[in-house]
This record gives structure tokens, sequence and C-alpha cells, in this order.
């Protein structure tokens, strides 16, 4: 599962005069936690910025899916509805998810939600797209170091030593 946050970070850019000005902008990382996100746009905001800069928010965020597409200029946040029967009570309930999609504009966000989402089981509606702030989306990587250390085994393996005994 995808833990997205928000995060927000402020520097110094120049602008197409040759002035100075102070931009805030949007990223969207998934993380494991509030630090592993900060450190993640610490990382990829360093590489891109030159100066100072400083991350001024940072929050979890509501997005449960992200579709990026070679061709998007913007992030689109889109809201997602749709209907599930609650085991408990038999009664139907209404879902709303936020999601956001890389597109050229708002028609091919629609699209591509539409296209992305084709295979839900469920009748699903889009009520609402709008441009997100959003400038780039940083995924989790898996390093090196959440490697399993040389000395501990993986609890896959010792299930499968089991059962063969």
């Amino acid at each position: 599962m995808q833990n997205w946050f928000t995060c927000k970070v402020k520097y110094q850019k120049e602008d197409e005069n040759g002035r100075v000005k102070n931009v805030t902008e949007t990223y969207l990382a998934d993380a494991l936690s509030f630090t592993e996100a900060e450190a993640k746009i610490y990382d990829e905001i360093g590489q891109r910025v030159m100066g100072e800069f400083q991350v001024t928010s940072i929050a979890k965020s509501k997005i449960v899916d992200v579709f990026e597409y070679p061709e998007g200029d913007v992030f689109y946040q889109a809201k997602v509805s749709y209907m599930v029967g609650d085991a408990d009570t038999g009664k139907e309930k209404k879902v709303t998810n936020l999601m956001i999609v890389h597109a050229p504009d708002i028609r091919v966000a629609w699209d591509r939600i539409h296209e992305s989402l084709n295979n839900m089981l469920v009748t699903f509606v889009v009520p609402e797209i709008k441009e997100s702030p959003i400038l780039e989306v940083f995924h989790h990587v898996k390093s090196d170091e959440e490697k399993i250390p040389d000395n501990l085994t993986p609890v896959s393996e010792l299930e499968s030593d089991e059962q063969d005994v």
C-alpha cells in the first residue's frame, strides 16, 4: 500500500527577466513516514535546485492512486465516487477517493481516469476534476539499505524450511 505525502518546498528562483523571486512548489512523495518523505524531498530537490531551499510543509495526502503518462504536462486531481455494500448493515455506502492523473488538458485527464479505472468491478462516477498544484511525483524506491542483512534469514525461507520437514 502506498502512503502519499504532499510536500511544499520554498526556494528562490530566477524568472525570465532575471529577477529573483521566492517560489513555493508542491510535490507528492510515496514514503513510509513523514521522516522518509522529508528525506526523499531533500534528496530529490537538492539535485534540482541550486542554492538553499526549505521544506515548509509535509502533510499526509488523501490521494489513493497516481496515474502517470509520458506525454502529460500537468497533474489533475480527480474525485472518483462509487457505491459499496456494507457487510455488517447490508446498506450501500458511497465511497469517494482522490486520484491524480498526468495529462495535457482536463479532457484528456477525464479520459485517462476512465481508461485507468476501466477494470473496476463497480460503476463509478467522476464528479470533479481540477488542476493540481503537484509538479512531480516521487515514488518509493527500495534501496540497498532495506536489503536483509546477511546474518538474518527471511521469514519466507524459514516457513518453506518448516514445510519441507
